[in-house]
């Protein structure tokens, strides 16, 4: 009698586990497919994503003449998307067919809206770097973050909320790589490079919250505009107070507008997004650095977790190449760079 021998390859052994987990997959599919109430369940998950999608696509219509909630909304629009993952898992819970499709659509309108963001749009090259950094009032190292910021190796820096009483410690941490400044009010100019027309622009404060320069660069001139806007707050009797910061930042916009040179640059805390439509007077006539350079959000406050942009780099016929934030001073800011082609 012949015996016929061969090797033992443990197929026999990797079949029922194969079928096993073909098996699992088949049950959920029959159990999703065949229960009668997949298309019944989640409705009102269905609606919460149809109400997310009009937020998020509709946001200029939503009123400001209730507690500014259209400018509230707008600041931190681009967080709404986190309602996305929730509301996936809860239709998965649910087992809704009906849910999960209706997440298609703020899904689709986030990636549209914010999805451009996500990508490093930074290039190489540019012939004039520029700051821009809120170095708080309460600053406990003004020295320190001065050189923090002029680490960067920008040729011209725009401070804000800068303290009388600390302002000479600014220029002196300064003085050595930057032979040019300016302070007027509470925001200062520092430049390697020439300055001249500078003056203070008025924004409806009542006090010195803004000024502009001419920067005589080798490429020529750029005038450089620093703000800082009125603050605002979240008030449960008062909704977003943004009123005052809404008719400063309409002043700086009629400021630029007028101004007799071509290239521009606005460096500073606006206390508002690119979103917010209070700042269109503004944002209308000018381009974001971060939106057309930048990598990521480019979120700079609050230091410790950054949730919105409301310093900002912004340019008029002047081509952003690159744009970043830079570690966090003493702040509760943070630092944004930004290297433009003049």
């Amino acid at each position: 009698m012949v015996q016929a021998y061969g090797a033992d390859t443990g197929n026999d052994r990797a079949e029922p586990e194969r079928a096993g987990t073909g098996s699992r997959l088949r049950d959920v599919r029959d159990r999703w497919t065949r229960d009668p109430g997949i298309w019944r369940r989640g409705i009102v998950l269905a609606l919460c994503s149809v109400l997310l999608t009009f937020v998020m696509a509709f946001h200029a219509e939503i009123p400001n003449t209730i507690g500014n909630l259209g400018s509230l909304s707008e600041t931190f629009l681009p967080w709404f998307g986190l309602f996305v993952p929730l509301l996936l898992v809860l239709g998965l819970v649910r087992r809704s067919a009906t849910a999960l499709i209706a997440l298609l659509l703020p899904a689709v309108v986030w990636f549209n809206v914010f999805g451009g963001l996500l990508t490093d749009k930074s290039g190489s090259g540019g012939d004039l770097t520029v700051a821009t950094h809120n170095v708080n009032a309460d600053n406990p190292d003004p020295a320190g973050t001065a050189r923090q910021v002029a680490a960067s190796g920008a040729d011209v820096i725009a401070l804000q909320e800068l303290p009388s009483g600390k302002v000479a410690t600014y220029e002196a941490a300064l003085a050595d790589r930057y032979r040019y400044h300016s302070v007027q009010g509470t925001v200062g100019l520092w430049s390697k490079y020439p300055l001249s027309g500078t003056r203070p622009v008025d924004i409806k404060m009542g006090w010195t919250r803004a000024m502009r320069s001419t920067v005589t660069t080798p490429k020529g001139e750029v005038a450089v505009y620093v703000a800082h806007l009125p603050s605002v707050r979240v008030k449960l009797h008062a909704g977003f107070t943004a009123n005052q910061r809404d008719d400063s930042a309409d002043a700086l916009g009629e400021a630029i507008a007028d101004e007799r040179l071509g290239k521009v640059i606005l460096l500073g805390d606006l206390n508002g997004t690119m979103n917010d439509r209070a700042l269109n007077g503004v944002t209308s006539q000018m381009r974001s650095t971060q939106g057309a350079a930048g990598d990521g959000f480019g979120f700079s406050w609050p230091a410790s977790f950054p949730m919105a942009r409301i310093d900002q780099i912004l340019v008029k016929d002047v081509e952003p190449m690159s744009s970043w934030t830079l570690p966090a001073t003493e702040s509760d800011h943070l630092p944004l760079v930004a290297r433009v082609e003049l």
